[in-house]
């Protein structure tokens, strides 16, 4: 999260205050430019994978379910009552 900039401006003419607009107005845009950029560099999706990355990345999230699966059915088998068995 950005830091919050408190300044304290006295404005004496209406013009003032138009001009402080303008400029938050031309940061605003600033930053949603920058955040834009940062965003969309989080989801760059690769366009040099080779086969071996495919398959290295298959087995990685084959991996991921078969550990979410073990996990939730011991989870059950110990907590029944928390999804809807109950517990003789």
């Amino acid at each position: 999260m950005l830091p919050i900039q408190k300044s304290q401006h006295t404005y004496r003419t209406l013009e003032e205050i138009r001009q402080r607009k303008d400029e938050l107005l031309d940061q605003m845009q600033g930053d949603s430019k920058q955040f834009t950029k940062l965003w969309n560099q989080v989801f760059v999706k690769s366009e040099n994978s080779s086969r071996g990355d495919y398959i290295a990345s298959l087995i990685t999230n084959s991996v991921t379910v078969i550990d979410l699966f073990l996990l939730y059915r011991k989870l059950k088998r110990n907590y029944g009552s928390i999804f809807g068995k109950k517990k003789k």
